[in-house]
């Protein structure tokens, strides 16, 4: 008898309760990482664990092959949201399989953002997901041209001549997401383009206009469109706001501050807003708002901002209203969220000699 051919590629036996736990875990991770990065001042740090713990779970599906998809199927038909729409384009893009990947930019279709879609897309790599993006970024369907773009702003790429046609697309997302990569590319050779968008029929294009050229070192045409968006408190009143403080002279910065700061309404958007200055003198004045329990959420956010090193320190922030007080249990009906400790912030900075 001949001798057996040992040269055989053993794949791996799966079983479908680990593969389902990693379908879960991803899902949940990417949904929650993506939630994360939306916040005020997100914890990049964070986020660099999530990706940790995301990867090795996605590497887990790779291993898994194509016995992965009735898990994902199925994760998706129980629970359609973000985090399972990323996991099925996720997998749709990496098996290459042009099936599964209409799919999922159909089941895209249902959601206002796509972010699971949009998210897949950036988390492949750029020469990867080529191929799509060309195809998608050009033709006649305008989710898929919004896709395509919003490929190329997760990836920081430049289409070239083709984005001063996007900016000018008829469909909103589609030319809200090109003033975005204008600016972040810094395409000064748009600027005129980019302020006709100023006028848009739709507000996300205008305010994205104005972000852009603030970008561009124009913003002096856009601040009073961008300080309209930070007050309104929508969405993208952050964005807006640091736009805004971007645009203009610091005097003239700190002289609106100033006006925002003597209406009830307005005064937290103020107290956010020192943050973004890059004044670390404020330190003082911001433990004084950390007392008061509707600019105490401001205040925190505006801190972390300027001390980033404060996060290591889990005793400045707490949901305790024994450590708040009663004027804080009072205001948030004994359940605040996680604001800072104001004389253990004082304590903090003491100890750094950060007050003198």
């Amino acid at each position: 008898m001949g001798r057996a051919n040992l040269n055989v590629t053993l794949r791996p036996p799966i079983v479908g309760d680990v593969v389902r736990q990693h379908v879960e875990q991803a899902a949940f991770l990417w949904a929650q990482r993506d939630t994360l990065m939306v916040t005020d001042l997100p914890d990049l740090k964070a986020v660099a664990g999530i990706d940790k713990r995301l990867e090795a779970n996605l590497d887990a599906l790779r291993i898994a092959g194509s016995a992965s998809w009735p898990f994902v199927l199925a994760a998706y038909e129980d629970f359609p949201q973000k985090g399972e729409l990323f996991l099925f384009t996720w997998l749709a893009i990496e098996q290459a399989d042009e099936r599964r990947i209409a799919e999922a930019v159909e089941l895209g279709r249902r959601f206002e953002d796509a972010h699971g879609v949009v998210g897949a897309l950036t988390w492949h790599k750029p020469q990867t997901i080529g191929p799509l993006v060309r195809d998608w970024i050009g033709g006649h369907d305008a989710f898929q041209r919004f896709l395509g773009v919003s490929a190329c702003m997760g990836h920081k790429v430049d289409p070239k001549q083709m984005l001063a046609r996007l900016i000018r697309d008829p469909e909103m997302r589609v030319r809200s997401v090109a003033l975005r990569l204008a600016g972040t590319l810094k395409r000064t050779d748009l600027v005129t383009e980019i302020a006709i968008c100023l006028d848009d029929v739709d507000e996300p294009p205008r305010l994205w206009a104005s972000w852009a050229l603030t970008e561009l070192g124009s913003g002096d045409l856009a601040i009073a469109g961008l300080r309209k968006v930070a007050v309104a408190g929508g969405p993208d009143a952050m964005t807006a706001l640091r736009a805004a403080i971007k645009a203009a002279p610091d005097q003239d910065v700190r002289a609106w501050l100033g006006e925002l700061l003597k209406s009830p309404e307005t005064a937290p958007l103020a107290v956010r807003a020192s943050g973004m200055l890059g004044d670390r003198t404020l330190l003082h004045w911001l433990i004084r708002q950390m007392r008061v329990p509707a600019l105490a959420v401001a205040a925190g956010t505006a801190f972390l901002e300027l001390f980033p090193e404060a996060r290591e320190d889990g005793r400045l922030f707490s949901v305790e209203t024994l450590l708040l007080g009663q004027a804080f249990a009072d205001h948030f009906d004994d359940d605040p969220p996680f604001l800072p400790v104001a004389d253990n912030v004082k304590d903090w900075a003491k100890q750094r000699n950060l007050l003198d």
